[in-house]
């Protein structure tokens, strides 16, 4: 293999090292520490002590691992040995967690105490996994734990060879799990070239600078900071319930370790924005602010943009998909400023231009697989339909799902276009603006209705804390019915009345005459704690 065809997505961090040895790369929340001199040299060890133990190229490695030290140093170690990590949110539940490991079939499991108990207890289940390294100490078994794969104290190391395995660009580094939170969960194939892109697409379209520090609710952006000179700071949360963040401890962490950027859902950020406003408090350090997942609120915008006092200090929802990021992007002052009024009255949502590495189509929609970009149709500007996209940053396939992949890729030549499951259009700026997950259009005599389209009108009663549009019945004679969450208080025929009477006040919400009331909170995604589960709700619904 040449120089030039070489791509091991953990090369980024041995730069960085030589580059920036000294600087803190992880942070934890008791105040442990390394620098990327320290993390290079250890993921180093522990990619020899895979390979001591058996690992080689293309072992698939269940990797379950609390946002820590380790959990990071190990993920380098297993892209160095030139295996394949496999990520699954442990928030989805076991029953999903099972699903998605019977369909990998790992090699092995680089994990807690009580995730190799359960591999243990399930018998021939996971009989091919047998390379397993337990991160703590062993119970009722043997085998390597971590400290195992590193030399012994006070020993000289006996193997001190490269342990950096050349892989090519299109092999696979990972395979990250969608949240299925609109269908199963899915594996998307990661490799090391496309992680390599998505490093450069962040760095470039940011303008992210070594130095910065980071304090990422989503553990993965962990192994971007250190690619991009980026110091970690690991929040004090449990990243399986980040609607849950407790604001003290992540405003202590940004004034401890002065951190420069953050990213997180909007969950997360409608927590601390709350209390910031609450409490009258700033950021002098902060940069810039990152949002995905969903749709971001507009008085989440609001509250996040007033606690960021530096100069020229932003933030910004780019959007995109585990298959696919950064597709887009957009600012909250231009939301604030542009965008928001427009869609308080049904245009959707908009989310920015995409970025320069993105190719971006909006394709009439339809329902099966699409063989060849021939047989797609582009629409115009202001026209409804699937949005798809093409760039090195889209990954080509699903993990051992092929009807999956050919209903969401579209081949074009040597390349493919990838659908991302949503609908929204392209106005005459070349701005995109979503209007909601194409599998949760609702079918009716009159027409589609898409939930972006209509849920931001009845969001604007005081009352209203959120609300979800479903169809009740058959497609395509859906009943469209909004599912409301209440601010406070209790329903009543008045406030059915005046939503009532805000629908029949715009074109996209007259077809709308059914409102329930759900108690409590609307059920969400289990990754970001922000997406709506209408179809849990539409069943719901139904029963009604």
């Amino acid at each position: 293999m040449s120089s030039e065809t070489f791509v091991n997505i953990a090369s980024t961090l041995r730069e960085t090292a030589k580059l920036r040895p000294a600087q803190a790369a992880v942070i934890e929340p008791g105040g442990r520490q390394v620098t990327f001199q320290e993390l290079d040299e250890l993921s180093d060890q522990l990619a020899r002590g895979l390979k001591r133990i058996g690992i080689v190229p293309g072992h698939k490695l269940v990797l379950m691992v609390r946002p820590s030290i380790e959990f990071i140093a190990l993920t380098f170690a297993l892209f160095k040995a030139g295996a394949i990590v496999v990520l699954i949110d442990p928030g989805m539940g076991p029953g999903s967690v099972f699903r998605c490991l019977d369909l990998v079939e790992p090699d092995g499991f680089v994990a807690l105490p009580l995730v190799q108990s359960l591999r243990i207890l399930s018998g021939r289940r996971f009989a091919k996994a047998v390379k397993n390294v337990t991160v703590g100490r062993n119970w009722f078994w043997r085998g390597p734990t971590y400290n195992d794969l590193l030399p012994r104290s006070g020993m000289p190391q006996v193997d001190l060879s490269d342990p950096l395995v050349r892989t090519a660009p299109n092999d696979p580094a990972a395979i990250i799990f969608t949240s299925g939170s609109t269908g199963p969960a899915k594996g998307v194939v990661y490799e090391h070239g496309m992680f390599a892109a998505q490093v450069v697409a962040l760095r470039d379209f940011y303008g992210i600078e070594p130095g910065g520090i980071d304090l990422p609710g989503l553990p993965l952006f962990a192994l971007f900071n250190s690619a991009m000179g980026v110091t970690t700071v690991i929040p004090d949360m449990d990243p399986t319930r980040p609607a849950q963040v407790d604001p003290v401890k992540i405003v202590a962490a940004v004034n401890r370790e002065r951190v420069t950027q953050g990213f997180g859902s909007p969950a997360i950020w409608n927590r601390i924005g709350r209390y910031c406003e609450a409490q009258h408090i700033t950021f002098p350090s902060i940069r810039r602010v990152f949002s995905a997942g969903a749709p971001v609120p507009v008085a989440v915008l609001a509250r996040m943009k007033a606690t960021l006092v530096a100069p020229g200090a932003e933030m910004y929802t780019p959007y995109g998909a585990t298959e696919a990021l950064p597709v887009a992007s957009i600012s909250a002052s231009e939301v604030l400023s542009q965008t928001a009024e427009k869609t308080s009255r049904g245009a959707g949502t908009c989310v920015g231009r995409p970025v320069p590495t993105i190719r971006l189509k909006i394709i009439r929609i339809t329902s099966g697989p699409l063989a060849t970009i021939a047989e797609a149709v582009e629409l115009p500007a202001g026209e409804i339909g699937e949005i798809i996209v093409q760039g090195a940053v889209v990954t080509r396939e699903y993990f051992r799902r092929p009807e999956a992949t050919a209903a969401a890729k579209i081949a074009d030549g040597t390349g493919f276009w990838h659908r991302m499951g949503d609908v929204g259009y392209l106005d005459e700026s070349g701005a995109l603006w979503f209007c909601g997950r194409k599998s949760q259009t609702v079918e009716t005599t009159s027409g589609p209705l898409f939930t972006d389209r209509i849920e931001p009108i009845f969001n604007t009663h005081p009352r209203v804390a959120r609300c979800a549009l479903v169809g009740v019945g058959p497609k395509p004679n859906q009943t469209p019915v909004v599912v409301v969450e209440l601010e406070e208080g209790r329903p009543s025929p008045q406030l059915t009345e005046e939503l009532r009477q805000l629908a029949r006040t715009h074109e996209n919400t007259r077809p709308i005459e059914r409102f329930l009331y759900y108690r409590g909170s609307l059920p969400v995604d289990i990754r970001h704690n922000t997406k709506i589960n209408r179809e849990q709700l539409a069943e719901w619904a139904a029963r009604q």
